[in-house]
This record gives C-alpha cells, sequence and structure tokens, in this order.
C-alpha cells in the first residue's frame, strides 16, 4: 500500500532537498534551466562518486590503496576545477545544490590535510576559492555540532585509518 505525504519516509539528503524545494515554495537550489539543471545534476552525481572515493580514503589501513584513492581524488578536482567559474559558489553567486553536495566532501578535507598533508588541491585555485567559500558559510558551517573533529577523529581512530599514520594524533 502505497504511503502519504505525511507518513513517507525518504533518504539521501539531495533527494531531500529537492522534495523540500519543490514543495515548500523556497529559494531556488537548482538553475530554472532545464539543460543547466541537468549539467547540475550530473555535478552531484560526481561529487557523490567522490564521497564514495572519501570512504576508503579516510578508513583504509593500506599505504596502497590510500595512495591510489589520493590520486583519484587529485584527479576528480582537478576535473572540477576545468568546469568552475568565477565562484564563489559552484553557480557564481548563487549557492546551489551542487554546492550542498560538495561541502561535506570539503569539510572532510579540513581536517584530512591537518593530518597528513594530500596534495590533493594543489594547483587548482577555483576549487581552492570554492572550499574556502563554502567553508564560512553559515548554513554549511553549521550544519555540523563543535565537536565535530573529534568525533571524527574518533571516527578515523576505530578504524584505524592510514591518515592518523603519520600524524601526531595517535591511532
Amino acid at each position: 500500500m502505497p504511503r502519504g505525504p505525511a507518513d513517507a519516509i525518504l533518504f539521501e539528503s539531495a533527494v531531500i532537498c529537492e522534495y523540500l524545494e519543490e514543495t515548500q515554495g523556497g529559494p531556488a537550489l537548482h538553475p530554472a534551466d532545464p539543460l543547466l539543471r541537468a549539467r547540475h545534476r550530473g555535478w552531484m552525481e560526481f561529487g557523490s562518486s567522490i564521497l564514495a572515493d572519501l570512504w576508503v580514503y579516510e578508513t583504509t589501513k593500506d599505504d596502497v590503496q590510500f595512495e591510489t584513492k589520493r590520486q583519484v581524488l587529485k584527479a576528480k578536482f582537478t576535473t572540477l576545477e576545468q568546469d568552475l567559474g568565477e565562484g564563489p559558489y559552484f553557480a557564481g553567486a548563487q549557492f546551489s545544490m551542487v554546492d550542498a553536495v560538495f561541502a561535506p566532501v570539503f569539510r572532510y578535507f579540513e581536517l584530512f590535510e591537518v593530518l597528513l598533508p594530500s596534495g590533493v588541491f594543489d594547483g587548482l585555485p577555483r576549487v581552492n576559492a570554492w572550499r574556502q567559500a563554502l567553508a564560512v558559510r553559515p548554513s554549511v558551517v553549521d550544519a555540523v555540532t563543535p565537536d565535530y573533529p573529534e568525533r571524527l577523529i574518533a571516527f578515523l581512530q576505530h578504524h584505524g585509518a592510514h591518515l592518523l599514520t603519520h600524524s601526531k594524533i595517535a591511532a
């Protein structure tokens, strides 16, 4: 039996955001133009693939697997650099769903780069400017609790992550 709106269960943050945008009449997080909107959805999928790569990057104990994922991430961010405009956000001045997908990716790297500099953002000025713009956006800052770094480190410790092997933080 189909569920009604009151008892429907949605999952995946992008899907939830799209549902809210379509039903609540709030600010548009997708471009109005259908072709541009489709391109944004493609970049959202690309961001999801980066999140999948990050899972291995942050949890692996294996040096070779870590380095392989580091190279994959570097290549993906290099691809992204080629499509970014002047910013500050993915679509210019307007915050979009693409920004919402990439904000957590970049938040992970705020800590990862302190633990073990990767070089994945070297030579990528537009990606770095976008990262910085998202890092100070109030909705992005407020999306996690103040103890987020400690929780992420505890997660890495639990997994015996390679990221911690050369850091000052004990694995």
